[in-house]
């Protein structure tokens, strides 16, 4: 029963209105076509990304039917984009596929005749036509990041009728790869055999922004450089057609790596006292650019993501602003707004907005979250008249002060969905960019931010548990994806209250209980991700663990691990022999936490995402990580362990500590008696 469940409606992969209504089914009726023995057809001149696309649909095609789906002239699929393909520009000169000409990455399923045709305004738009198409046969986005099982079909059918979910509400949304060390470097070198992010990497993270519908990515930046490591990236992405641009402190497609790689070479970034030098680096960038739809980043920050200077200097600043598109005027032989621009206000550059300095109005400007989720302004009504637009750049990874937050996602859902609607309310609406870090293990913020990117009025402040329950559905059958986006949603509530980074001892009060609490709070939690992970599905299990068994396991671990230190050091200040007791809680806890983060690498998948989870996380004494590895938590042992032994309740303890007692103690808390299977590859202390 359980495999039925799973089978019927793994496929619900529809996310609400954000995706067009069902059209796949996978029994006859009366108002279907079939696929049995289909092909596909597209013009040799479509864009190559259309071509790639199709290239996929293919080969999904295959992993649901077991099945190929051939080229041919004469086919049941016609794939084609307006003003390429003559047989659309037919339909749409007599009305067949009306409203689509001279829209913006619209796409228009539609059965004419005997054919499923997959028409898009644009090269966009039909490559989100055939990615609907395939995501609806069973092909999640997250197939390959997330492992999300293709479940097999002999036949698959298309609901006579026209499908389309329309144009994006903001014109360009994208991703971040950022704070990429040690996690995503060591995974690449794991995976791909390299020092650096290559077009075989790239392409990976292509794809799923094209899946998600998304048509923008910054490249990762600490020390890699997308430009200069491997000159197929370029290509791979504009054959994908998808959009580079370059960080807020990268200006004019100029990785900040090749500068530090080359000081030498180029001198101080140092606009006064080395004009020449850096205008020759920027002029490099422009040319190595032109000809593609990149969108170029102006002005300029200090030397590694810092301020340029004390005080924002905006006579400087405009000197730089109008020498950068001068040069861009110069090498594409176009006028400067003719190349698509973005000024970042990123902490102190807003000093220069604020201080009164205006770039051209064709460029678009690009406000900050303030790191922990927060919009930091929104333009006036006066301002959001400005031809270039408004932007707004988010984060879910964060390195700086107070504390970096790169372990785990610790937004919650209901928080992005406040401040993305209020940013789109207030007309930032031209770009949203979100700052991923690694791109694992931020998923689902990853789902949330598309979906509301292409229409974030789907949903209300209310309701926005939906999309994460509809999200678990597309992987998971009824009652156990209401259970894990529940757990996936009490997770992320609970881990707002503090990151773990800033977690320690001293975050709540010993005294008063409201440490016993918080702690008992998430062993109820991880008893409920326990015994869900016995319901599900066996190839849905690799998903599950990354995306709420893991997290879940590894903050209240986390929880127990301060708990015991607090308790320690309350105890050893009296001078209660019990504080030996709770520093060896705090041992067991620290070494639970590299089993789970090592099975995380090496067990989950096949061992797949070897080098994701070893980010620092426990040893933090200022806002970054500069230490070398985990560090155990300090604890007091004021009384030979000799004394404790002739105590009773060391008995106890060991009793305790066992893996039978910790079951127990997690059925208490739950106040059930129902069996609890324990995961082999994740042990319990």
């Amino acid at each position: 029963m359980k495999r039925i469940l799973f089978s019927l409606l793994a496929f619900v992969v529809t996310l609400g209105s954000e995706a067009a209504e069902p059209f796949v089914v996978f029994q006859s009726s009366a108002d279907v076509l079939s696929l049995q023995g289909a092909s596909v057809s597209f013009d040799s001149r479509e864009h190559s990304c259309v071509q790639r696309a199709v290239a996929n649909l293919q080969k999904d095609f295959e992993k649901v039917t077991q099945k190929q789906l051939p080229v041919s002239e004469s086919a049941r699929i016609l794939v084609g984009t307006v003003g390429v393909n003559k047989q659309i520009d037919q339909w749409v000169k007599k009305g067949e596929l009306r409203d689509l000409k001279g829209k913006t990455e619209k796409y228009i399923i539609k059965t004419i005749g005997d054919q499923i045709v997959i028409a898009g305004s644009d090269k966009r738009g039909t490559v989100f036509g055939i990615y609907e198409l395939t995501k609806q046969m069973g092909v999640s986005p997250w197939y390959y990041w997330a492992d999300v099982p293709i479940e097999q079909h002999e036949t698959l059918y298309i609901k006579k009728g026209e499908y389309t979910d329309g144009e994006p509400s903001v014109r360009y949304r994208g991703l971040f790869l950022n704070d990429e060390a040690p996690c995503l470097t060591t995974w690449v070198k794991n995976t791909f055999g390299t020092n650096y992010g290559d077009h075989r990497f790239y392409e990976q993270v292509f794809e799923l922004i094209l899946r998600l519908k998304g048509n923008f990515l910054w490249p990762a930046m600490w020390g890699w450089a997308f430009y200069a490591d491997d000159p197929e990236n370029l290509k791979v992405a504009d054959e994908m057609g998808v959009i580079i641009g370059t960080s807020h402190h990268e200006p004019m497609a100029r990785n900040h790596q090749e500068y530090a790689r080359n000081r030498n070479k180029w001198g101080a970034w140092n606009y006064e006292t080395n004009k020449e030098n850096l205008d020759r680096f920027f002029r490099e960038g422009i040319e190595r650019m032109k000809g593609t739809d990149d969108i170029v980043t102006i002005g300029m920050r200090g030397d590694g993501d810092e301020a340029m200077s004390e005080t924002a200097d905006t006579k400087l600043m405009e000197k730089i602003i109008d020498n950068q598109r001068r040069i861009i005027k110069e090498v594409t032989s176009k006028p400067a707004e003719k190349t698509t621009q973005v000024w970042a206000l990123y902490k102190e550059v807003q000093d220069y907005y604020d201080a009164g300095l205006r770039v051209p109005d064709d460029v678009m400007i690009l406000i900050s979250d303030d790191n922990w989720g927060d919009i930091r302004r929104v333009p006036t009504q006066a301002e959001r008249a400005r031809k270039g637009g408004w932007g707004i750049y988010y984060h879910v990874d964060y390195v700086g002060a107070p504390r970096n937050t790169k372990w785990l996602n610790v937004t919650q859902s209901q928080q992005m969905f406040e401040q993305l609607s209020l940013a789109y309310d207030f007309g930032i609406q031209r770009m949203w960019i979100l700052n991923v870090g690694d791109l694992k293990p931020m998923e689902y913020p990853i789902q949330l931010f598309m979906d509301m990117a292409w229409n974030p009025k789907d949903y209300t402040v209310q309701t926005v548990t939906d999309h994460t329950r509809r999200f678990f559905q597309s992987v998971l059958s009824g009652a156990v994806a209401e259970e894990a986006a529940s757990i996936y949603n009490r997770n992320c509530q609970y881990m707002a209250r503090v990151t773990p980074e800033m977690l320690d001892a001293r975050t709540y009060n010993i005294q008063t209980g409201e440490w016993r609490q918080v702690t008992d709070d998430y062993q109820r939690l991880e008893l409920r991700a326990l015994r869900l992970y016995d319901q599900i599905p066996a190839e849905a299990r690799d998903f599950y663990r990354q995306l709420v068994l893991f997290p879940v396991q590894a903050m209240a671990n986390l929880y127990d691990m301060y708990y015991a230190q607090a308790m320690n050091q309350y105890l050893a200040a009296s001078k209660n022999p019990d504080a030996n007791l709770w520093a060896d809680k705090v041992k067991d806890c620290f070494r639970r936490d590299s089993l789970l983060c090592a099975a995380y690498n090496t067990d989950i998948a096949g061992g797949k995402w070897n080098g994701m989870m070893i980010q620092k996380h426990i040893g933090y004494r200022s806002w970054n990580d500069n230490f070398r590895a985990d560090m155990l938590p300090r604890t007091t042992m004021r009384v030979l362990r000799e004394a404790i032994l002739s105590k009773p309740r060391m008995a106890m303890w060991q009793w305790r500590q066992s893996t039978i007692t910790v079951l127990r103690r997690l059925k208490e808390l739950s106040g059930r008696s129902t069996p609890i299977t324990v995961v082999p590859v994740v042990p319990l202390p």
